[in-house]
């Protein structure tokens, strides 16, 4: 579509949106979507997936199905994605005939973790360091300073899966050949002070809305608790959101992104990319005037940002599937919601999932306070009471 024409055009109310990806976050924008009175299509090949369920039109199908996009190109005005791991290829497939944002290209360095590492060394944005291994000539000898490590393989790896932590060339090789030779990163493992992210939405005139700067803390590689805004300094909270900022500048992007960063000894880090919103954004749903996912829709159709001011103090806290009782029944028992649905200022989101397993995001709650030390206080008390990370 042609770049110009895309800039002028704002898509109003009743159109239909279309969504590359039926998880928590497509569902997410779905209802943020009908809100402001959008109809949404939904491409995935899940017929239970949590956002199909409740989108106008599921299109049940692979993400490189010719006869569904097709479909998604005749009856969408606009398309976005709520992952990175989308074909680059189908989003410039359909981006030829209706508005595709963020772009194949900010898509495409973002789901390669050697292009994206690239991408940032390039950019001059500070990065810890890393080595890029296609072969396993590639991976250091043992008297290299890059050990300890942790081995990251370039494609489709999240929450934790796709790394291994070396210490040594050998556990290197290792862990090399258990992901199949593929290409991998080799990145240098830090001493953390604390984790943090920034949630922005940048439109297509280029102006951004950041989120506020969130802590992030995690069980087993996947996010356990975000605290908002961080307990760090000003300084690096002020320099998280500037860095990300220069991230969505330098892609060129258009749409809601995520950055994570490491701090280590008072300095930023730029960790990781996310082209969609972000787990750590969810508290946005409850505590802002404009959520991560009202967002997306306003970039996707050329509207306005809304505000992202924070109105509260809020603590998310993911719920994973390792907390549903398993005793062997039919039908799978549930967590004692009573513990978190007692406290009023407990806010309890679940996906709509199918079936809980180990490790599987199946919901969040968030605690909005005005006091972020009370919200913190009463977030850990729901924590143990459901025995997450038991």
């Amino acid at each position: 579509m042609n770049q110009n024409l895309e800039q002028q055009l704002v898509i109003l109310p009743q159109a239909m949106l279309g969504m590359l990806g039926g998880g928590q976050l497509g569902r997410f924008f779905v209802i943020a979507a009908h809100e402001m009175g959008y109809k949404v299509t939904v491409l995935d090949p899940d017929e239970n997936s949590p956002a199909g369920k409740i989108a106008d039109v599921h299109i049940c199908a692979k993400y490189d199905d010719a006869a569904a996009l097709k479909q998604m190109a005749e009856s969408c005005q606009a398309v976005t994605t709520e992952f990175e791991n989308v074909p680059a290829a189908t989003l410039e497939t359909l981006a030829k005939s209706i508005i595709v944002r963020p772009s194949a290209q900010s898509v495409a360095i973002a789901q390669h973790r050697v292009s994206e590492k690239n991408f940032l060394k390039e950019a001059g944005l500070p990065v810890a360091p890393y080595v890029v291994i296609n072969a396993v000539n590639d991976l250091p000898a043992d008297d290299h300073d890059i050990y300890p490590a942790i081995l990251k393989v370039a494609r489709f790896g999240y929450d934790g899966k796709g790394q291994a932590r070396v210490a040594n060339l050998a556990e290197a090789e290792q862990a090399f050949a258990e992901f199949s030779q593929e290409e991998c990163v080799l990145e240098k493992m830090l001493k953390l002070d604390y984790e943090v992210s920034v949630v922005l939405a940048r439109g297509v005139n280029g102006h951004v809305a950041t989120f506020p700067t969130t802590e992030n803390s995690h069980l087993n590689g996947i996010l356990d608790v975000s605290i908002v805004p961080a307990r760090g300094s000003d300084a690096v909270n002020h320099q998280a959101q500037k860095l990300a900022i220069s991230v969505a500048e330098k892609l060129e992007y258009t749409g809601v992104l995520g950055v994570e960063f490491f701090v280590c000894n008072g300095e930023l880090l730029v960790n990781e990319i996310a082209p969609r919103p972000h787990n750590s954004g969810h508290y946005t749903i409850d505590a802002c005037i404009t959520n991560q996912f009202e967002q997306q829709v306003r970039v996707m159709t050329g509207l306005p940002l809304g505000s992202s001011r924070q109105h509260s103090p809020a603590v998310m806290v993911n719920l994973l599937g390792d907390i549903w009782p398993d005793d062997g029944a039919l039908l799978q028992a549930e967590p004692a919601w009573q513990f978190a649905l007692g406290n009023p200022q407990l806010k309890l989101h679940l996906y709509g999932k199918q079936a809980a397993r180990a490790g599987r995001k199946m919901g969040h709650y968030t605690i909005v306070n005005a006091s972020r030390d009370e919200a913190i206080k009463q977030a850990m008390q729901v924590r143990s009471d459901l025995n997450i990370g038991d």
